[in-house]
């Protein structure tokens, strides 16, 4: 069964309620401390909620907690590991098969920055895991992969490197190829590519690459 980790940051109501209703027969959901409100709001009840619960109001926590089909994980504020983080090691733990991320980006680049960080979990797992907001769709690439143009996210693909070095990149069916070619820290290359064919695909002989479908 798929996840929906609902975090902190900035969701568009509307988003949520719309992905919600796409895929509610077949989603867990997951309530990332603030995050909670917003399901409230929507009249949408998690399957667990991950927490310090310093920013959520009184009453909506209570609703909640007085819920048994709710499972509550509250945690200290003073931890080493962030909410959305311990999120998506719970969601692994529920062997989901795909994981996608709401509410992960927003005000505090760094929380954004570690949210996309920790996709890598996902990864390592065999699990597809995305961010999704109302402009970007963010994942992990690590080997082969095929974008069709006709159901990307958007009109640009960008590729960031997330190790040091990513090797042996070779991009075909894009405005701008690749042939085995390496990406490194703090250079630009990957940014803002286009699908030009019906398919596009993306080989990694080594590395990981943050991919990014975005849309203005």
């Amino acid at each position: 069964m798929e996840t929906l980790i609902v975090a902190g940051g900035e969701i568009e109501k509307k988003d949520l309620a719309t992905y919600y209703k796409n895929n509610s027969t077949r989603i867990n959901i997951i309530a990332v401390d603030r995050g909670l409100e917003v399901l409230y709001q929507l009249n949408l009840i998690p399957n667990h909620v991950v927490g310090d619960f310093d920013s959520v109001p009184d009453k909506i926590l209570q609703d909640y907690q007085d819920n048994p089909q709710v499972i509550f994980h509250q945690y200290n504020a003073e931890k080493d590991n962030t909410d959305t983080d311990i999120a998506i090691q719970l969601a692994i733990q529920l062997k989901s098969s795909k994981i996608t991320i709401m509410g992960a980006l927003g005000k505090r680049m760094d929380h954004a920055m570690a949210n996309i960080h920790i996709l890598k979990y996902a990864l390592e797992a065999k699990i597809p895991c995305q961010i999704l907001d109302r402009y970007n769709k963010i994942y992990l690439i690590d080997k082969h992969y095929t974008l069709y143009k006709n159901k990307t996210y958007g009109k640009y693909i960008s590729f960031i490197p997330l190790t040091t070095t990513v090797e042996g990149i070779t991009l075909n069916g894009f405005k701008y190829p690749l042939s085995d070619a390496s990406l490194s820290i703090g250079l630009s290359l990957g940014i803002s590519n286009e699908i030009v064919e019906e398919f596009a695909t993306i080989e990694v002989k080594k590395g990981i690459l943050v991919t990014i479908e975005s849309k203005d």
